[in-house]
């Protein structure tokens, strides 16, 4: 009773304040109230890692490896100094994640598995396409469509309106029951099965009950995101980075609070010991150092660099005088980030484990315009929330030096879909002929044998009614746009890798034939587990920060 009527003088005296016209700070401050009350946040636990025999049976060459896989979160092709990049015009460059890439292989057409971060995930998690698991869009928090598009109604931007639904969404379940059903196979499923300790930590953005949580998904242990402040934001050592032309941005700064849980899903809520990116690294060298003596597959699924923007005051200081503000909390996120990588691989090289460790590095999409920042995924078009090159060409990295050869560069395009059945390989397990598995293991890849006899000539991606189709060098993105008709995009990558060259008027004929396959994809989907309930529309060559202008490229993009 109490709560409630605090809730309603807060309505009471910020509807005196701001006037009724304004709806949407009260909405905004409604979602805080709830972010703040909704869960109790006990203080930080140390947390019980299993822990694998005090001796080695057999030394580490003689195990099946050891598996590392780091995903960061809507990191920009053009973030890490690797491909020649790095933020801030190169200013800030990632040594950690060059090394990484120098040590192994590098896989320079790699694509995510979806422009948004979570269908990525499910296909990292099971090498299956949504039209096999239905799990083809990103479960929003509660109230986020509604809010969202509130702002945006009331913001000054020109850009075309959102549309959302919110009966449909009422319908549907809770966030936390909008994810990978339990009857999926995950990587960490099959190798736990194979003897090998797994552990998550950080993001998983796949359910948190009903079976759907990664303790309850393959993983012995999870240390789980439950909310996303790097620090709670007013701590001494953070500086933020507000964007007021992001309407999710604001949403974000309402709803989410400075909390981790372990093994129980969303329940038993407790505060991070640290900045998130340097905490969740930390407990990832507890459990190198805890499982060393057997096989162990460890999933650091890092925030980073995800919006709200907060860096800690070091790295803030240390990345120099770069301007705008944004901008260098965004480059001092780059830099822990890329000091997580640096740690992890020192971490191998100390316990001795490195030679027989595969360490992965990716991330779930490309980075996003709605941050402000123009050259993000530099040279390619496009931000996260589009299938142009910006929103779904990322990084991936492979060592292994067991195996792999240091400088190894492969240019055959690959995707999400391949991790599992890559680790699975890895690991010399071949998945139940009962699965299918779309994705194909890309260790032959690495060798020129190999690779002469590798074989796969077609990629997809899909969000509702955007979808898309990679065959050779051919890429064509279809959109059903809700106010105006059906829109296509060809380009051939070979030649125009940019994407500046729309060649659907003129190729009639390759228009047809991918046409056909993407017709062919969709004929035996199961169809999406729930339907979108937003569509938004995202500029194609313009940050959000920037104003939108008739004659401007957009594409709406379901969620």
């Amino acid at each position: 009773m109490k709560k409630v009527i605090v809730l309603i003088l807060l309505i009471v005296v910020l509807g005196s304040m701001v006037g009724w016209h304004k709806r949407t700070d009260i909405l905004l401050a409604l979602v805080k109230y709830k972010s703040a009350t909704e869960h109790d946040i006990a203080a930080t636990v140390d947390i019980p890692w299993s822990q694998g025999p005090t001796e080695a049976v057999n030394k580490p060459a003689q195990r099946p490896p050891n598996i590392i896989l780091i995903v960061a979160d809507d990191l920009g092709f053009n973030d890490i100094s690797t491909f020649g990049g790095g933020v801030a015009d190169g200013r800030v460059q990632t040594p950690s994640i060059d090394r990484l890439a120098t040590e192994g292989a590098v896989f320079s057409q790699s694509y995510s598995g979806a422009s948004t971060c979570a269908p990525s995930r499910a296909m990292m998690m099971t090498g299956r396409y949504p039209t096999r698991t239905g799990f083809e869009f990103t479960p929003m928090p509660s109230g986020m469509g509604k809010t969202i598009s509130k702002i945006a109604a009331e913001m000054d931007s020109g850009l075309p309106p959102i549309f959302y639904d919110e009966a449909l969404e009422a319908g549907q379940p809770p966030y936390e029951l909008k994810g990978l059903p339990p009857s999926e196979v995950t990587i960490a499923e099959i190798l736990k099965e194979q003897g090998y300790y797994t552990a998550h930590i950080g993001k998983w953005h796949l359910g948190r009950d009903n079976g759907m949580a990664p303790h309850q998904q393959g993983f012995d242990d999870s240390l789980l995101m439950a909310s996303a402040l790097y620090l709670p934001e007013d701590d001494a050592n953070v500086v933020n980075a507000k964007l007021d032309f992001d309407p999710i941005d604001q949403f974000l700064w309402a709803r989410l609070n400075y909390a981790a849980s372990f093994n129980s899903g969303d329940q038993n809520r407790f505060k991070p010991a640290g900045y998130l990116t340097d905490y969740w690294t930390d407990e990832s060298i507890k459990v190198i150092e805890a499982n060393k003596n057997r096989p162990f597959f460890l999933y650091l699924a890092h925030w980073g660099v995800h919006t709200p923007l907060q860096a800690t005051r070091e790295d803030y200081e240390a990345v120099g005088d770069i301007k705008p503000h944004r901008l260098r909390v965004y480059a001092a996120m780059i830099r822990a980030l890329d000091r997580s990588v640096g740690r992890i691989l020192d971490s191998l090289e100390e316990q001795g484990l490195a030679e027989n460790t595969i360490v992965a590095f990716t991330s779930d999409n490309g980075g996003p315009g709605y941050i402000g920042l123009d050259d993000i995924n530099s040279p390619y078009r496009g931000w996260k929330i589009t299938m142009f090159e910006g929103g779904i060409r990322v990084p991936l990295f492979v060592k292994w030096p067991a195996k792999i050869v240091a400088g190894t560069r492969v240019n055959t395009p690959v995707a999400h879909i391949d991790m599992m059945p890559t680790l699975a390989a890895a690991a010399g397990i071949s998945p139940s002929a009962e699965i299918d598995i779309d994705g194909l293991d890309l260790l032959p890849l690495t060798t020129e044998q190999g690779a002469a006899n590798w074989q796969r000539e077609t990629l997809f991606w899909q969000s509702g009614h955007y979808q898309v189709v990679r065959h050779g060098d051919w890429k064509l993105q279809v959109n059903q746009r809700p106010t105006d008709g059906h829109q296509q995009w060809l380009y051939n990558l070979a030649s125009d890798p940019t994407e500046q060259t729309n060649l659907v008027a003129s190729h009639p004929q390759i228009v047809a034939q991918l046409q056909a396959l993407l017709t062919a994809h969709q004929a035996n989907s199961v169809g999406a587990l729930y339907a979108p309930v937003m569509n938004s529309p995202i500029m194609i060559d313009k940050t959000l920060a920037e104003k939108f202008v008739l004659g401007d490229e957009y594409i709406y993009t379901p969620n």
